[in-house]
């Protein structure tokens, strides 16, 4: 035959769910090949397994269910091939593979050759790197097969060709992050036009932990053009015919449009962040979301988006106030709620709150000679006494807490444990204050949700009389550069200093970055947005004596 279909699948997994997983390959294969749409199906890395499987790749079981799987494949798959990828354990190691099934039978098995060892990757702990490039021919077109980061050097692409690919295939599960997208992109148009190769390449896409897949799936011709995307931040798949020429293998698609547009920067964040607690919450089998809804920015921005992802009826919000809440952050509260369409309460925590200090009258005491003294230690009551009503809320709801705080506090502390911290996911971890004024400023311009004055107002935690956030930091869009300088560029204080940071800022905001590594440790996971998140991409000791100069 002169030419080949190629299906690319930019599918969602549940991690560890082989059996579902093998499933949904059947179904769609036998789909493609009832229609005769396509003539192969192009399927992400480890699709078997999901990604990133972690110490789940230990299990004394897996091999088996991989096999069975892998049987079942090619038992009821019927009238079209695939590439599919698994982990494969041979002669004592383990590899992450892709196998080709092809008229009923396994012809041909790649092992990733290049394994990600930094940033949010630890393949090295459990993947055996393979030694050889994979050709397989189908409808005689020679394929070269290669697995995510295989791309991202250019040795294995290059050694794919020698063993003489006509086109590429690329099977991923590359997390995102702002900007990676384009990143992925550039890079593979500069394989093909180094290698006058086609490429196709098929990324996972949904929320795992952490972890934010995109999609954003593409196909290029020998010259680098874009001739098929797929749709960012959902299921979508690419259908790219192969035809032979006396220039060899061209790739084109003609599906009605092919080349489906990426949403803008800010859209595309927000998109992550509603993927990311979706499949959070529904993969996690809970009913839906309770937060606080202080009236603040983040609280408010974390409500847009629990209703964009789950919808208003999942979604509970409580104002707690205290004495120290303004009257414009429980009015700012209720309309917000009222505009989201969300259940809606108002708790009053004074009662509790006293009732704790009553009781701690005599122990604290003894600590200060004026009785009236009130420190960090109240502040710390409030938050608290909001986080046990919280988490009651949501045992007897079956709601998941999320907690509001964004990068910028956790960064530097400002935030209290077993109190704002209390919850089981974080929609903006990994947002800085200012990149959340932008998001709320962008989600209103696609729908009124939030009140602009909870966006124009100065941010305040109202854990004391007239508090604001820059008595004690600096401003925001200054300490957000300062915090992106020392954590995502690891600039030490002394470049930040030579940066014309001042150096009062750098030395306070270093320290506290340094001191709070244990509350970070304790934080509720949230979707990871930026190059260097806390949690797998940063891992410091909680204690530890390095200088900050």
């Amino acid at each position: 035959m002169s030419g080949l279909r190629i299906y690319s699948a930019q599918i969602s997994l549940l991690v560890g769910d082989i059996q579902a997983n093998t499933q949904a390959i059947i179904q769609l294969a036998n789909s493609l090949a009832t229609s005769n749409q396509a003539d192969l199906l192009l399927l992400p890395e480890l699709t078997l397994t999901g990604y990133p499987p972690e110490d789940l790749l230990l299990r004394p079981a897996l091999q088996g269910r991989i096999e069975t799987g892998l049987q079942q494949l090619q038992e009821e798959v019927q009238g079209i091939s695939l590439i599919v990828g698994y982990p494969r354990a041979k002669n004592g190691q383990l590899f992450n593979a892709a196998g080709v099934l092809h008229q009923g039978k396994w012809v041909a098995e790649y092992f990733k050759q290049l394994l990600p060892n930094e940033q949010v990757f630890d393949e090295e702990r459990y993947f055996t790197a393979g030694q050889e490039a994979c050709v397989v021919e189908i409808n005689g077109c020679k394929l070269g097969i290669l697995i995510c980061e295989d791309l991202w050097q250019p040795e294995p692409a290059a050694a794919t060709v020698t063993a003489g690919a006509d086109v590429l295939l690329a099977l991923n599960a590359s997390p995102w992050h702002e900007g990676k997208q384009y990143e992925r992109l550039h890079l593979a148009q500069q394989h093909c036009q180094a290698l006058a190769r086609p490429l196709v390449y098929c990324n996972l896409v949904g929320g795992q932990d952490e972890l934010l897949f995109d999609g954003a799936s593409f196909a290029l011709n020998a010259a680098g053009k874009v001739i098929a995307q797929a749709k960012a931040l959902e299921e979508d798949g690419l259908l790219v015919n192969l035809q032979v020429s006396q220039q060899g293998w061209e790739a084109s698609s003609n599906a009605s449009s092919a080349i489906k547009s990426w949403p803008e920067d800010l859209a595309y964040l927000y998109g992550a962040l509603v993927l990311g607690l979706k499949n959070y919450v529904n993969n996690s089998g809970f009913k839906g979301v309770v937060l606080g809804m202080s009236g603040g920015l983040d609280s408010a921005l974390s409500a847009a988006i629990a209703v964009d992802a789950l919808g208003a009826d999942r979604v509970m919000g409580v104002m707690m106030p205290y004495h120290y809440t303004a009257a414009i952050s429980i009015a700012d509260a209720e309309e917000e709620a009222r505009l989201l369409g969300v259940e809606y309460r108002v708790i009053p925590i004074a009662p509790m709150v006293e009732s704790f200090m009553a009781g701690l009258a005599d122990s604290f005491a003894s600590t200060t000679k004026d009785a009236t003294y009130k420190d960090v230690t109240e502040e710390n009551l409030q938050a608290r006494c909001r986080g046990v009503l919280l988490m009651a809320l949501s045992n007897k709801k079956g709601l998941m807490l999320l907690t509001t705080g964004n990068k910028s506090e956790l960064a530097v502390g400002y935030c209290t444990l077993y109190g704002d911290m209390a919850g089981g996911f974080n929609a903006i971890k990994d947002v800085y204050k200012t990149k959340a004024f932008e998001l709320c400023t962008w989600r209103n311009s696609q729908g009124y949700v939030i009140p602009q004055r909870v966006i124009d107002r100065p941010p305040s935690a109202e854990l004391a009389p007239d508090q604001k956030d820059e008595d004690s930091l600096p401003p925001y869009p200054v300490l957000d550069k300062l915090l992106q300088g020392y954590i995502e560029e690891d600039l030490s204080a002394t470049d930040l200093i030579t940066a014309g940071f001042k150096q009062e800022d750098v030395l306070r905001v270093v320290k506290l970055v340094d001191m709070n590594e244990y509350k970070r440790r304790q934080a509720a996971p949230g979707t990871r947005v930026t190059p260097k998140a806390f949690g797998k991409d940063r891992r410091y000791p909680l204690v530890n004596k390095w200088p900050v100069l």
